[in-house]
């Protein structure tokens, strides 16, 4: 079945570290996108009712809880086996997440990033620890005991002792998945650009070095691992049982149909994107009816390595992707980044840290 991503841009504060199509955008636009969502929902030929449902941003959590309702009865298939809703530590309430849940959601992805107060600041995060405990207990209060939290590896001013401390909150809070994404330094946010310029703005000359970061996620796996939080792909881990649904459609190549801008979409043979910028979206969607900018057919035997590959189960390949990448996998399994053992492929874990270069082998293949 089918999975559905709604992009919901919106942010009250844009933080250093995001890359994201994202931002404080005009406060007229924002109702004005939402009618566009639910015109694109509407115009939607559904093939069948989705099972999973994931609201990204943005934050979407800032959205009213009336018009959360008026935008979900657009989507069939309620309830959802999971529907995941992006928040942003500070925000939730009892009142709010009790009508999250008469809605359908029934999981929650908070940003936290750090429990670190100096290293929030740096970034624009406004929480605190004790904020995201306490809306942790809201969480389980609502009946919503699915909830993952996000880490970074690599945020300003971040030690091996700071990054103890954000493992320690997780631990304290029980937290059935956990993200860790290591810092991504690249020219579409804010702290990307200062560092690769030299600058000395947001904190920039403190991020750690790379050998820094992969110390501290390497230490992450440990920790987790001893709490039972598995590892199941390169950057998720989570109790069994707490692997997110939706986002291992992307992993394994099922179908997703995304909504808003930026949204990308899969039919298991063809993809696609809409317009990037949220303004753009809305008066093309005003306009044509749509917002689709581009489209490709899927490349599967090249997908099909760089997707399955970030599962930690690996992935199996067919006769023939192995006849095509013969030298590339006896070269990497020589090298130990892979595991072959005659049926599937994974990486090892020297493999997982040198990802990027195993990937790129198989999409220029």
């Amino acid at each position: 079945m089918a999975g559905v991503y709604i992009a919901y841009p919106f942010c009250a504060q844009k933080c250093t570290y995001c890359n994201f199509a994202s931002g404080v955008l005009p406060e007229d636009l924002e109702p004005r996108y939402r009618n566009a969502l639910a015109a694109e929902l509407r115009g939607h030929a559904w093939a069948c009712a989705p099972d999973t449902l994931y609201l990204g941003g943005g934050t979407p959590s800032r959205m009213g809880t009336g018009e959360l309702a008026e935008l979900l009865a657009n989507v069939p298939g309620k309830p959802w086996a999971e529907a995941t809703m992006e928040a942003a530590p500070g925000t939730l309430t009892a009142d709010r997440l009790r009508a999250w849940s008469e809605v359908g959601i029934n999981r929650v992805s908070l940003g936290v990033q750090s429990f670190v107060e100096r290293e929030l600041r740096r970034t624009g995060r406004k929480h605190t620890a004790e904020t995201v405990a306490a809306e942790v207990a809201l969480l389980r209060e609502a009946g919503i005991g699915n909830f993952n939290i996000d880490l970074i590896v690599g945020l300003p001013g971040q030690t091996r002792e700071s990054w103890r401390e954000s493992l320690d909150w997780a631990e304290r809070l029980e937290a059935p998945h956990v993200s860790i994404y290591m810092l991504e330094v690249d020219e579409d946010s804010r702290l990307g650009q200062e560092v690769l310029l030299n600058g000395k703005r947001f904190g920039a000359p403190e991020v750690p070095s790379e050998d820094a970061m992969v110390e501290c996620y390497e230490e992450g796996v440990d920790r987790l691992r001893e709490l039972g939080i598995e590892r199941y792909e390169i950057s998720n881990f989570a109790r069994p049982g707490f692997p997110s649904r939706h986002n291992l459609k992307y992993w394994r190549l099922e179908p997703y149909a995304g909504f808003g801008a930026d949204a990308h979409s899969f039919d298991g043979a063809r993809r696609w994107q809409n317009i990037e910028d949220a303004r753009a979206y809305v008066d093309a969607m005003a306009a044509d009816g749509t917002a689709r900018c581009e489209g490709s057919e899927a490349k599967a035997y090249e997908e099909r390595f760089f997707v399955g590959l970030r599962l930690m189960k690996g992935m199996r390949p067919e006769a023939e992707e192995r006849r095509r990448y013969r030298e590339p996998i006896e070269r990497f399994v020589a090298e130990g980044l892979l595991e072959d053992d005659g049926e599937r492929l994974r990486l090892t874990r020297r493999g997982v840290l040198l990802s990027n270069e195993v990937f790129a082998e198989f999409i220029n293949g």
